[in-house]
């Protein structure tokens, strides 16, 4: 799972990812609807949601395979830092646009707090992805909603009720089946991919305090610029020059990363992020795809089984939160009106 770099402005326990301009981009898409001609083809704002999304998996699944290609001849801290490089190129023309005002902050400790966090979830996701077999990995990684329903209950004190604990409860089962323990040998590697999540979680936890005061672009530009140095310094005792060859796949593997949070921000534009979330799982079955024919690995059934539990207890934790909270806008509407 790529690290993604910043989370709606709501709140909602969805996997956190940079979702500029969702009020904007639901008009103009309203707006683009009702200027059709009679009889024009149209499709719907979830089909394109589901097509983006579904891009979007590819994408990350891709990628996530270049990470390991990239590995086999650039030692994967230099692969970190790469992949924070590119990221940073790429958002160099937005930067430029602004002229500095998306930097504007009083969070700058939390920026840096949570760019260290970063780095770290990104460094050990990478390893595991070398050493992990990548379906089970990517299976594995699905627990991040789940950390994040425990780390926003005891860190920040949100309200969590008995169905939305089992329902993680019953995730944390899947994992079980996926580890197996007791019944296949669970190397020390296997546990990466929990502790990635683990990273990552904490690293959206802290982003729903920056976005209180901050915008998502401002979250976005802090990660690139502060993560790439902070990348740099543990690839520098590993450093070797990549070759052509390699300096393409890393290229490539930015590329794919920008092209994935391209379509994510699309995808969320068009619809509810726990709609939107059905179509992410969607990794699981391209990266399967990808390691059989690149490294020859064939998930287990097991795999399989233990991710479709993690899956549908996050998908019951979205709906429920995506749920409450819009039961509780009439209420801020009103208290917003002065009516209560």
């Amino acid at each position: 799972m790529e690290f993604a770099a910043a989370a709606p402005q709501s709140g909602a326990g969805v996997p956190f990812r940079w979702l500029p301009g969702l009020p904007s981009d639901r008009l103009r898409a309203g707006m683009d609807s009702s200027r059709k001609r009679p009889g024009a083809l149209s499709i719907s704002n979830v089909t394109k949601a589901a097509l983006y999304m579904t891009a979007a998996a590819f994408c990350f699944a891709f990628m996530n395979s270049l990470v390991r290609v990239a590995s086999q001849s650039v030692p994967t801290l230099e692969v970190v830092f790469f992949r924070n490089l590119f990221a940073l190129v790429a958002l160099l023309p937005w930067m430029m646009s602004s002229r500095g005002q998306g930097l504007r902050t009083a969070q700058l400790r939390l920026h840096l707090i949570r760019a260290v966090v970063g780095v770290t979830a990104m460094i050990v996701w990478f390893i595991a992805v070398v050493q992990v077999p990548l379906a089970d990995a990517v299976a594995l990684n699905f627990t991040l909603p789940l950390f994040v329903v425990i780390g926003a209950a005891l860190a920040l004190g949100e309200r969590v009720g008995p169905r939305r604990w089992a329902a993680t409860a019953v995730g944390f089962s899947g994992m079980l089946v996926i580890l197996r323990p007791g019944f296949a040998e669970v190397s020390p590697a296997s546990v990466l991919p929990v502790l990635a999540a683990i990273f990552m979680a904490t690293s959206m936890l802290l982003l729903k305090r920056i976005s209180a005061k901050d915008r998502a672009g401002t979250s976005v530009a802090y990660m690139s610029i502060l993560m790439t140095p902070l990348s740099l310094v543990p690839a520098l005792f590993v450093w070797q020059w990549p070759s052509l060859e390699a300096l393409g796949v890393l290229a490539l593997l930015g590329t794919m990363a920008m092209l994935a949070h391209l379509c994510l921000a699309r995808g969320m534009g068009h619809a509810d992020a726990s709609v939107v979330m059905l179509f992410d799982y969607a990794r699981l079955p391209f990266v399967a795809f990808f390691a059989f024919v690149l490294f020859g690995e064939a998930a287990e059934f097991w795999t399989w089984a233990g991710a479709g539990i993690i899956i549908a207890s996050s998908f019951y934790i979205a709906r429920r939160e995506a749920a409450a909270e819009k039961s509780a806008r009439p209420l801020e509407t009103a208290r917003a009106a002065g009516e209560i």
